[in-house]
């Protein structure tokens, strides 16, 4: 059986995770508009970000569009295999796997 991943089983990491894995592979999402969608703060979602950034889960890439910061966030492979791992892990434990 495949175990919880305690760096995605964080409730707000893991629906950054969702919200990530719903696009395609290579796809970009905004921090603020990641940051709109889960009704988190600026700080929250960026430590949350931090941990999945260590864990080599996604990629943060920052640049200036009309000097203005833009954060664009997007999943490694090794970030999309360990979701898929993680949610097979909760499907055993509801008995859907």
């Amino acid at each position: 059986m495949n175990e919880l991943d305690p760096v995605i089983h964080q409730p707000v990491r893991l629906r950054i995770l969702s919200a990530l894995t719903a696009i395609r592979h290579g796809e970009k999402l905004d921090f603020v508009w990641l940051r709109d969608v889960l009704g988190v703060t600026d700080g929250n979602l960026g430590s949350h970000l931090v941990k999945l950034e260590e864990a080599g889960y996604i990629d943060v890439e920052k640049t200036f569009v009309a000097r203005k910061p833009r954060t664009m966030i997007t999943t490694t492979d090794k970030g999309r295999a360990a979701f898929q791992s993680h949610v097979k892990a909760l499907k055993a434990i509801i008995g859907g796997d």
